[in-house]
């Protein structure tokens, strides 16, 4: 007989026992195999919307009539408008949410790129640019040079390390929002809105305009002089700790089918949107607030859908150019408000919001007529924007203020965006390194944030939270000033601090 034949039949390795965490030192191109062909755009649409961005929307600004010099700032500004939508494009047909990245492009294309191109086709600025025409150039290339740097910043951060020494799923471990903090957090918001609501007057004067609102903390004492830092305090602790618990309560009540079916919960969800709805609603704050409330929201309630990431950055540039000019009717009261009478597109991109490269350039002018740069000073001014003037005597003015003082103008409510903070303070080289360290911690933690915030993650995950909230805090950020913004952020932060736990329990967080 024969010798007996054997097969050798070898099974599939076994599956790991328990869900599969992705590493955190995965490369990024490891993202596009989790991919589903649906979440892509057909090329049908993903060239029309690229080429409209990058080429067609700027070559139409470019071409217009006006009083406008075509010459060397003119043609760099150009660049930097196509070079920004180009860079916006990438992020909308991305397969992946980029928010934190999507956001600087956005803000970018809109209020350093299409708005001064129409400026300077048209030969009109929102504020006066005080220096020679040579400032102006320097600050287009300088705000080209700091995107350049981010997405340096953006390559550096894509290929990480296989392991570490001594490495452990603990550094991974996911930060959760603690059940009875948040319980606490939320007592906590309505007594501070409550106390913001009092001081005020009462919740009439939150649907009045923002010129009474800004009369009603002044009576109430809280803005004295020059020292904005109780005006800053007021207003935050008004207004943060409501929204960061209406956005933990939404992302519970989403997430969770025991959430859903507890009327408590649902009934406290519902007295914090009608809180929300008083301190948070876009007549008695400003429109960058309210576009972060807004941003912060869409992404909580549609934390994992690729077609809604897309629509919101592609229609934030149509709410850009059409209605964010026209969106202050709520400023001012009825017999201040004028309204906006214009003979052409590109002429509201000219008035009051979009003065960041302009502003820009007078910070460059500025700093070469004496001052020079600060090394720091403005930056730590932000950082300790809570210590009083009469304890700091010389505690720096906001960017903003102090420019415009030294131009002269009347409104000393300008902008600075975050090229001029940081060139103010560290010059051309921190400015670069400023930007390409906020391109590495961007696309960190919008990697982050992609793998996290998924249909399975926990109820209680604060990444899908907290990401949304700063890539509409962003927008303020980058506009700036620095020491205006940094109320809020250090609100936020104290509320996020109260909450935030490790530990997983059913027993301590939300399920």
């Amino acid at each position: 007989m024969g010798a007996a034949v054997t097969t050798d039949i070898r099974k599939p390795p076994a599956a790991p026992a328990g869900p599969v965490v992705p590493s955190p030192f995965e490369d990024e191109s490891m993202w596009g195999r989790e991919t589903l062909p649906r979440t892509l755009l057909s090329r049908a649409l993903s060239v029309p919307l690229a080429l409209g961005f990058t080429v067609f929307l700027p070559l139409f600004v470019a071409v217009q009539t006006g009083a406008g010099v075509r010459d060397a700032a003119f043609w760099l500004q150009l660049l930097l408008t196509m070079y920004a939508g180009a860079r916006l494009s990438a992020m909308v047909l991305t397969s992946r949410r980029k928010l934190l990245q999507g956001s600087f492009w956005l803000f970018v294309y809109m209020a350093m790129g299409v708005a001064p191109l129409a400026q300077a086709v048209l030969g009109q600025v929102p504020t006066p640019v005080v220096g020679p025409r040579s400032d102006l150039t320097v600050a287009i290339g300088l705000v080209l040079l700091g995107c350049t740097a981010f997405d340096v910043g953006v390559l550096l951060a894509r290929h990480r390390p296989a392991g570490r020494a001594g490495g452990s799923q603990k550094a991974s471990r996911p930060v959760m929002a603690h059940r009875r903090r948040l319980q606490l957090l939320t007592v906590l918001s309505f007594l501070c809105s409550a106390a913001f609501i009092m001081k005020l007057g009462g919740p009439a004067v939150f649907f009045s305009s923002r010129q009474e609102i800004i009369a009603g903390i002044e009576e109430a004492g809280v803005s004295n002089g020059d020292g904005q830092a109780g005006q800053a305090l007021l207003r935050g602790f008004g207004t943060v700790p409501a929204l960061l618990s209406l956005l933990l309560y939404t992302r519970w009540l989403i997430t969770s089918k025991f959430a859903r079916r507890k009327v408590s919960i649902i009934v406290t969800w519902a007295a914090l949107a009608g809180l929300n709805l008083v301190v948070n609603n876009p007549i008695s704050n400003p429109r960058y607030w309210f576009l972060t409330v807004m941003f912060a929201l869409l992404f909580t309630v549609f934390p994992v859908s690729a077609a809604m990431y897309r629509v919101a950055l592609s229609m934030a540039v149509v709410v850009a150019l059409l209605i964010f000019p026209f969106a202050d009717r709520f400023r001012y009261d009825e017999k201040n408000y004028r309204p906006v009478e214009t003979t052409s597109f590109l002429e509201p991109m000219a008035l009051k919001d979009y003065d960041q490269i302009g502003m820009f350039a007078n910070t460059i002018t500025f700093s070469e007529s004496g001052p020079g740069h600060f090394y720091g000073r403005q930056l730590a001014g932000s950082i300790f924007f809570a210590v009083p003037r009469s304890v700091w005597e010389g505690k720096p003015r906001d960017t903003g203020v102090m420019v415009g003082q030294w131009m002269g103008t009347v409104n000393t409510n300008l902008s600075s965006p975050i090229w001029a903070e940081l060139w103010l303070d560290f010059g051309p080289l921190g400015m670069g390194a400023g930007l390409l360290g906020m391109g590495y911690a961007a696309a960190r933690v919008d990697r982050r944030y992609a793998k996290r915030a998924t249909r399975r993650s926990p109820p209680g995950s604060l990444i899908s939270v907290v990401v949304p909230l700063v890539a509409g805090y962003s927008f303020i950020l980058l506009r700036g000033p620095l020491l205006q913004a940094s109320g809020r952020v250090a609100i936020a932060a104290l509320c996020l601090a109260l909450v935030a736990t490790h530990r997983t329990d059913k027993s301590t967080t939300l399920r």
